[in-house]
């Protein structure tokens, strides 16, 4: 019974592995169509009996302003380009400022959320934070960054039944996110936090303090390269 037991173990283990690699692969070139997250957000809004809303649109890198790359990487994760899907200065910072008071501050990268978004659910535990370091490692090995901060834009939530830059764009801004603005994008990327929460148009003034940081942090940044 013991040697079936672990037989099967063995066997879910392999069954795993396998098929996760092969999403990562896969998805080094395909587009990622739907996220889990998009899928509970629907339930979500069918069980609270609200309209149903759902728009992503899909569109390559070369078709999302380098504004928008530029800003969210200002306001989620300055080093990106540089570490290997982990930030361990800012999860130090994270765990000391954590201790000090009753707010909390997280220390995603956007590797981290990427794997969150793409192949996990939202809920916090043991077990998501996890394999959620289990599918950083993996696209940070088999992807590029320009994939994935390709992937980050098509599949972050980015407002209220609204995900990835186009579809964001669009609804926040009535333009496509190729023509982005440095101050639009700024404004999107300064909801991420909490997209359910707060709104890139018209802005708020807690928002708007935050896209004049954000704008701030990509006249310091640079020019954008991921070579």
């Amino acid at each position: 019974m013991i040697k079936k037991l672990f037989r099967f173990l063995y066997k879910s283990l392999l069954w795993f592995f396998a098929i996760s690699i092969g999403l990562v692969v896969v998805y080094k070139w395909v587009p990622v169509i739907v996220t889990p997250l998009m899928v509970i957000r629907t339930v979500e809004q069918k069980i609270d009996g609200k309209d149903m809303v759902w728009k992503h649109d899909w569109e390559s890198i070369d078709n999302i302003s380098k504004n928008l790359q530029l800003a969210v990487i200002c306001s989620e994760d300055q080093n990106f380009l540089n570490h290997r899907g982990f930030d361990m200065k800012a999860i130090e910072k994270a765990l000391e400022f954590n201790k000090k008071g009753k707010k909390t501050r997280g220390a995603s990268t956007i590797s981290q959320q990427t794997a969150k978004n793409v192949f996990l659910w939202p809920h916090r535990s043991w077990l998501r934070k996890g394999l959620e370091a289990y599918f950083t490692f993996l696209i940070e090995t088999i992807w590029s960054k320009e994939r994935i901060i390709e992937v980050y834009l098509n599949s972050i939530e980015m407002g209220d039944g609204i995900y990835g830059a186009e579809a964001a764009s669009q609804h926040w801004f009535k333009r496509p996110a190729a023509n982005l603005r440095q101050l639009e994008a700024a404004a999107i990327a300064a909801i991420l936090p909490s997209p359910l929460r707060y709104r890139a148009n018209p802005a708020t003034n807690y928002i708007q303090k935050r896209k004049n940081w954000i704008t701030r942090q990509m006249r310091n940044f640079g020019p954008l390269s991921y070579d």
